[in-house]
């Protein structure tokens, strides 16, 4: 009688330790991260490190253009330049630098009321607050189970639905692809 009374008050012991941790860790307060993916190892990545291209000696020291801190480096591999240009295509067509002449009459129609600086800055914020006002529930968050799409969900645009809207207002709608049913 003894052993039972001494193993169900260990048992009880340990359990309500066990919750402990589960209820402390839980209340960190760190970002949300929706997604999660991530290395299962914390040492480095063997496929995250490329060779680099061999060093040049530039023509003229003197031409060389200043060092731009996080700016590209002649020795950086660029794999979709060196594919561009391997079949024959122009690799200096990859660098967004400003607008292109095509894509002017776009940005002018969509920058009509204005544009705000700070927009990159104000909607990180406003994903970050709604991240974790919808981070899901604590079993989620303590198993590390995949909640991005589920804290999205009311903001998904049902494409069916809105092109039957859209053709019932006699608007021409392309056609879409076909809706599976699960």
């Amino acid at each position: 009688m003894g052993v039972l009374r001494l193993m169900r008050d260990i048992t009880v012991k340990t359990l309500a330790l066990f919750a402990m941790v589960l209820t402390l860790s839980a209340c960190g307060d760190k970002e949300p991260q929706l997604m999660n993916l991530k290395a299962t190892q914390s040492g480095p990545d063997e496929f995250s490190i490329l060779p680099t291209k061999p060093l040049q000696e530039p023509e003229s020291y003197k031409a060389l253009p200043a060092p731009t801190p996080g700016g590209a480096n002649r020795t950086d591999v660029t794999p979709m330049k060196d594919a561009v240009a391997a079949l024959g295509g122009r690799p200096d067509r990859l660098d967004r630098i400003g607008i292109r002449s095509g894509e002017a009459g776009v940005v002018n129609y969509a920058s009509r009321f204005g544009v705000s600086g700070s927009i990159r800055n104000q909607l990180a914020a406003e994903d970050l607050e709604w991240r974790r006002d919808n981070k899901g529930r604590l079993l989620e968050r303590l198993f590390n189970v995949n909640v991005y799409y589920r804290a999205y969900t009311n903001m998904h645009l049902d494409q069916h639905y809105e092109l039957e809207r859209l053709r019932r207002l006699g608007v021409w709608t392309p056609s879409a692809p076909p809706q599976i049913v699960n």
